[in-house]
């Protein structure tokens, strides 16, 4: 069997956003193809949320607005074969960012068990994920230890890490999540799975050409 040529990205994002849900869906199609290593790099989108989540009502959009995006993201959602719980919940998703971060360190494995379950417990049960019992939960089902747990919400490395990734959002003139940088390109949104794609196999065209000079 081929090998997959390997791809590295990086990926600014955060859990309460739901196309950043849709573009992990997104992603993980590649992995058909290639060998994906994603440099995920958690942003907290809505840093002001209350501890105990706010209702989306509290966003700054019209109703128009809000009910433009939910229709896209609905058929969006059909195009992945999820069904998608209403909306109504925005929750705070500092700890659960903490938490990614220091899941990263127990392998690929856990941590994209960890991840996938994280979105389908927030977008598809409505679950909060800005509770600490419910991350804590979603953790052990996915293999996490609870010294791994507690580390995530005492150890300041943690802390540190999110304000870095906030400054090289910044940096890179990042404008929303999910944003994708593969190779030289860009993609900013829930793009589509041809898009990442064709951003794919430019990266690795590229790559094979520098290694032949």
């Amino acid at each position: 069997m081929l090998e997959k040529p390997q791809l590295r990205l990086t990926l600014f994002t955060d859990y309460i956003c739901p196309f950043c849900y849709i573009g992990d869906l997104r992603l993980q199609r590649l992995q058909k193809d290639f060998d994906v290593l994603i440099n995920f790099r958690f942003i907290e989108i809505h840093p002001d949320t209350p501890q105990q989540g706010t209702t989306v009502d509290s966003l700054d959009y019209s109703h128009e607005q809000w009910q433009g995006m939910m229709d896209g993201l609905v058929e969006m959602a059909q195009d992945e074969g999820i069904t998608l719980a209403p909306v109504n919940l925005l929750a705070n998703s500092h700890r659960a960012l903490l938490l990614a971060e220091a899941v990263k360190k127990e392998g690929r494995e856990i941590f994209y068990k960890f991840n996938q379950t994280l979105y389908e417990q927030y977008f598809l049960e409505g679950k909060n994920i800005g509770d600490d019992e419910v991350l804590r939960n979603i953790a052990q089902v996915s293999g996490v230890s609870d010294e791994v747990i507690d580390t995530a919400w005492s150890n300041p490395e943690y802390e540190k890490t999110l304000q870095m990734n906030m400054s090289m959002a910044v940096k890179a003139g990042v404008t929303g999540t999910p944003t994708f940088f593969i190779g030289q390109q860009r993609l900013t949104g829930a793009v589509s799975t041809s898009k990442l794609r064709q951003a794919a196999e430019a990266t690795i065209k590229d790559k094979n050409s520098q290694g032949s000079h």
